[in-house]
C-alpha cells in the first residue's frame, strides 16, 4: 500500500487503511485504560496535570455553562470543569473501557455518552463550552471532528484543544525525543503490559499537525478568534476557537 492512497492514513509511523484506524486505536485505549491516569502521571513527571489546569484557567468556567468533553476518557478535564465553577459536563467518548474506568471512580455530576467525535448524537446548538484534551491526534476524521465540534456548540460557545504539538527549542526536542522513545515504550509495558500501545502514542505526536496547521484547520472548521499558547516550549499547545 502506498502511503499517497488517500484510502490510508497515519497509525503512528505505519499507513493503516482509514476503516482500520479507529479499531486499532480503540485497541490502544482497551488495553491501557485502566493505567491510563497513572502512566500520563509517570510519563510527564505530573506536568499533564498543569496543562490541564492551563486549559481549564483559559476555559474560565461559569456556573451556567455546559460543557461537551471530546475524547473525555476517564473524565478528569469535565471534573476540573465542575470543580472550577462550570455547570455541567459530558464526556464523550468512543471507547467503553475508558469511560468504565472514568465511572469507577465515582466522579459526581458528570455525564457519560459513548459516541464517535466524528458523529456526535448531539442536537446543534447545545454546548456552552467544548473541550478535547490529548485526544485529536486519535481521531481518523479530525475535519470532521472538528465541524460536528462547532455543530454542537451555542452561538458564542467557545472550543479549547490541549494536545502535543511541535517543540520550539532544539536542546529540550532532543532531550523529548530522547525520553519519549528511549523511555515512554518502556514505561508503558511495565506498568500497562503494552509496549506497543505507548510506541504508537510517541509516534502519534510526531504525525500530529503543528501549531499553524492546526490553526488552520480550526478555521476551516468554522472558528473564529483561533489562537494558540505554547506550554513548555511547545511540547504541548492550547488552540482556542470561538463560534459566532
Amino acid at each position: 500500500m502506498s502511503p499517497i492512497d488517500n484510502s490510508n492514513i497515519d497509525f503512528g509511523y505505519k499507513f493503516v487503511k482509514r476503516e482500520e484506524k479507529q479499531r486499532l486505536v480503540n485497541d490502544v485505549f482497551n488495553s491501557v485504560a485502566t493505567k491510563y491516569d497513572l502512566m500520563n502521571d509517570i510519563t510527564s513527571f505530573g506536568i499533564h496535570r498543569v496543562w490541564k489546569n492551563d486549559l481549564i484557567n483559559w476555559l474560565a468556567p461559569q456556573k451556567n455553562q455546559k460543557l461537551a468533553d471530546i475524547a473525555g476518557g476517564t473524565g478528569d478535564i469535565a471534573q476540573k470543569f465542575i470543580h472550577n465553577g462550570g455547570g455541567s459536563a459530558y464526556i464523550i467518548d468512543i471507547n467503553y473501557e475508558m469511560i468504565e474506568a472514568g465511572k469507577k471512580q465515582n466522579k459526581e455530576k458528570l455525564h457519560w455518552i459513548s459516541a464517535s467525535a466524528e458523529k456526535i448524537p448531539i442536537p446543534d446548538n447545545s454546548f456552552d463550552r467544548a473541550t478535547i484534551a490529548f485526544g485529536l491526534r486519535n481521531i481518523t476524521n479530525r475535519d470532521v471532528a472538528l465541524k460536528e465540534i462547532f455543530r454542537i456548540l451555542k452561538p458564542g460557545g467557545r472550543f479549547i484543544c490541549l494536545e502535543f504539538s511541535q517543540v520550539e527549542n532544539n536542546i529540550v526536542k532532543k532531550l523529548y525525543d530522547f525520553w519519549s522513545f528511549k523511555f515512554m515504550p518502556i514505561i508503558g509495558e511495565k506498568i500497562t503490559g503494552d509496549k506497543d500501545a505507548y510506541t504508537y502514542l510517541v509516534e502519534s505526536i510526531r504525525k500530529f499537525p503543528n501549531q499553524s496547521e492546526l490553526s488552520e484547520m480550526f478555521s476551516e472548521a468554522g472558528f473564529s478568534r483561533v489562537r494558540y499558547r505554547n506550554l513548555s516550549n511547545g511540547i504541548v499547545s492550547l488552540h482556542s476557537g470561538w463560534k459566532f
